[in-house]
């Protein structure tokens, strides 16, 4: 009986050996458990014997079962080390003959000129040293395809070619053809009623190709835009009384020649509501609830807007917890009506207490957990509060550190404790800039500068810029500490060098070097003090003989020494972009501690912000200062000067006091300007970073101690208005400004055209 059960396990291990010649191993079932004495590897080059034995898990101490070889077969196919293992018989045991998968010694790209081969090795598997399986070189194909996929590059293609090399290698190389950017050709929207075709594309992002998209590529498909964009339509609808409003599909189909996409857009607009009544559920004393409802947004036969009930609810919460009632839940709930109209109830609950249980911050790699925790309005311990919390975030957010702040709440160990996670994304906050241009009020320049506004992570600001221009030359370095002695008081100084030719607008040449020691802090969250020092050596040389005689009489050398404060009010909701609120500045200088001048020198700014749409933004801005002589007089650069930058329409030093035979201009001692500016979309992609302006400037300068018949001096008003193109670009803000005067004196000169960079105040 045990002769022939050998004699049987004999002939299957024979049956086995022929069906591993044409197929994996692990295709086969053998259901035996006779023990086998012996089992042998045969075939393997790099991979040792004992790992073989240990991958598949045969210990032949003791005999294995066809089962245990069956299983080990499979075994070693998932390593991936092996193409091809055969079991074979041999005397009382059983032969594993394998063949390796070869090894990697190159993975190389070929036609790949838009994408860097560094950036396709980071997305594939395959690495040299590593193991060839086909499965894994397939996997890697489509990865590439999917990269470009993302670039717009759809039509591309990806063959995988081998070298076989000698010792079982193998090269890798993968020939790329990229293909053109595929472009969006066609947009359709179906089901629309209200609004067209047009001014629905101009709600997304997504855009037809376009002659303008090469700085752009809103005109390339990216599922994830096109994700975005139906958020855009349903914000869009929601805002204009859609509130059922919802996208039914969006299907994209690609040319035949993969070269253009056709994206089918189809929505279900819903009814167009109005508000019938406003009401309120609340379980908050009516007492406190009264002066609030006031500023609810909506009236009878008002279009519904879904954004005006987020604001309204925001506002709601930020006022009752000014009353004490700092957790706070509001829900609003829409009832809609048979005749398209709707009620708005807006359901108030007090919700319990809650305290700060931890502050948890990641992601900062190189900002100190101190420089960001020093920004937050709440700490460890605090009761919750939205408002504040959200003050952090856009304190956080001014700080120009980090790319993207994300601030979330989790429930911490008990009921009445929460967790605040805080992930920052950090930015490049060195800079380093080397620019050339020209600007029209100092000629064609060349630029170069340095700046950390984050060193060592610690979040200070050290600058140093050089400029050299047609008409000026500047050299300056600053360093600020934004918390001096680990308080909220910054301390900084500043030291610089200018040298100005104004031989055109004054005949003479000034220079003016000097420093300055500064500290601020804050007096309350939006109100800040800033107290400094400042010395400066003056000179006003190369005075032109057919200068004025009040210029020439300030020939020479002299030294100003000054103390001053600022009290600064922002309550702008964007230092770098606003869009509300406003900003309020005022400096006082006082001069004479030392030094040749003696005069004060109050001066007040101010701007206000304003969208009643978006991207539409209202500016309206003012300022005025005067300097009292305490001596003999107010010298010439102690004065102020306007005109170019401060009123459009006008030259630098174009408007005021002036010499009437030498037309030098001669500053004066009191001003005053007023701006209103609306900024407007161009219709153009947003990233782009360009917008359209409309803008007016009224202002006069006035007032000099110099008497005589050729002095001319008005205090009457001036104004010009014009259009202007801002450009937010990747080295700062540009402005290109086209103005003419509507009011002016004779002896004004104008300027129609301007280029400015920097932002105006």
């Amino acid at each position: 009986m045990i002769a022939h059960r050998t004699a049987s396990f004999l002939l299957r291990c024979v049956a086995l050996g022929a069906i591993t010649a044409f197929q994996p191993a692990y295709a086969y079932e053998i259901l035996s458990a006779v023990s086998l004495q012996k089992v042998s590897i045969s075939g393997n080059k790099r991979v040792s014997t004992d790992v073989i034995k240990r991958y598949a898990e045969l210990d032949d101490d003791g005999g294995v079962t066809e089962s245990q070889v069956n299983d080990g077969v499979k075994k070693l196919y998932r390593t991936g080390f092996f193409s091809d293992v055969r079991v074979l018989t041999k005397n009382n045991g059983i032969e594993m003959r394998v063949m390796e998968n070869p090894s990697i010694n190159q993975v190389m790209f070929k036609g790949n000129d838009k994408l860097e081969s560094k950036k396709l090795e980071g997305e594939i598997q395959l690495r040299p040293r590593g193991i060839y399986t086909k499965p894994r070189i397939q996997e890697d194909v489509e990865r590439i395809l999917n990269l470009y996929r993302r670039s717009g590059r759809f039509a591309a293609t990806v063959t995988p070619k081998i070298e076989p090399l000698d010792q079982n290698r193998v090269n890798v190389v993968f020939e790329i053809t990229e293909g053109s950017v595929t472009r969006i050709g066609h947009i359709e929207f179906i089901g629309n009623k209200y609004f067209d075709d047009s001014t629905l594309k101009s709600v997304i992002n997504t855009s037809t190709e376009c002659w303008y998209c090469v700085m752009s590529e809103n005109d390339t498909y990216d599922p994830d835009r096109v994700a975005y964009d139906q958020e855009l339509l349903r914000r869009f609808y929601m805002n204009q009384g859609f509130a059922d409003f919802t996208v039914k599909s969006v299907s994209s189909e690609l040319s035949p020649e993969n070269d253009a996409f056709f994206l089918t857009i189809v929505v279900d607009e819903g009814v167009r509501y109005t508000v019938n009544k406003v009401a309120f559920n609340s379980d908050i004393p009516d007492a406190q609830m009264k002066d609030l409802t006031k500023t609810i947004p909506f009236a009878q036969d008002q279009l519904y807007n879904a954004s005006a009930v987020e604001d309204s609810i925001d506002k709601l919460i930020d006022d009752l917890g000014n009353k004490g009632f700092a957790f706070v839940n509001i829900e609003p709930e829409l009832k809609r009506h048979e005749n398209k109209t709707l009620d708005i109830t807006y359901n108030v609950k007090e919700g319990e207490r809650v305290y700060i249980e931890r502050i948890n911050i990641e992601g900062n790699v190189r900002t100190l957990d101190g420089v960001i925790r020093r920004e937050f309005r709440l700490v460890e311990g605090d009761p919750y509060s939205t408002s504040k919390l959200q003050r952090s975030e856009q304190r956080l957010r001014n700080l120009g550190f980090f790319d993207d702040v994300s601030i979330t709440t989790k429930r911490g160990r008990t009921p009445d404790r929460v967790v605040i996670d805080v992930a920052v994304k950090e930015r490049s906050t060195g800079e380093v800039s080397v620019g050339a241009g020209f600007s029209t009020a100092d000629g064609l320049l060349a630029d170069f500068g340095v700046r950390e506004r984050n060193l060592l992570g610690r979040g200070q600001d050290l600058r140093l810029r050089t400029m050299i221009a047609t008409q000026r030359e500047q050299f300056d370095v600053g360093f600020t500490e934004p918390h001096f002695l680990g308080r909220d008081v910054s301390a900084g100084f500043d030291l610089f060098r200018l040298t100005q030719d104004l031989r055109q607008e004054s005949s003479f040449d000034r220079q003016s070097n000097g420093g300055r020691l500064r500290f601020g802090y804050g007096l309350t969250e939006n109100l800040r003090q800033e107290l400094y020092y400042s010395y400066l050596d003056n000179s006003v040389s190369n005075i032109s003989p057919f200068a004025s005689r009040f210029i020439r009489d300030q020939s020479g050398q002299n030294t100003t020494s000054l103390v001053g404060q600022s009290l600064i009010l922002d309550m702008l909701d964007n230092r770098l972009t606003p869009t509300k609120g406003y900003l309020v500045r005022a400096d006082l200088d006082f001069a004479g501690i030392g030094g040749d001048s003696q005069f004060i020198r109050p001066e007040l700014r101010s701007a206000y912000y304003y969208t009643p749409y978006e991207q539409w933004t209202f500016m309206f801005a003012g300022s005025g200062g005067y300097v009292h002589a305490l001596n003999d007089g107010i010298r010439i650069q102690d004065r102020f000067y306007l005109g170019g930058r401060e009123i459009r329409g006008f030259n630098n030093a174009g408007i005021g006091p002036r010499d009437g035979t030498t037309r030098d201009a001669l500053g004066g001692n009191a001003y005053y300007t007023a701006t209103a500016e609306l900024l407007f979309p161009l219709g153009l992609p947003e990233d782009l970073g360009f917008k359209g302006a409309v803008f007016t400037d009224i202002g006069s300068l006035f007032g000099i101690d110099e008497t005589g018949s050729e002095v001319r001096d008005s205090s009457k008003p001036r104004g010009a208005a014009g259009l202007g193109i801002a450009w937010n670009s990747p080295f700062g803000p540009v402005r290109l400004d086209f103005a003419r005067a509507f009011l002016k004196e004779q002896y004004d000169e104008t300027q129609t055209f301007r280029i400015g960079f920097g932002s105006r105040f």
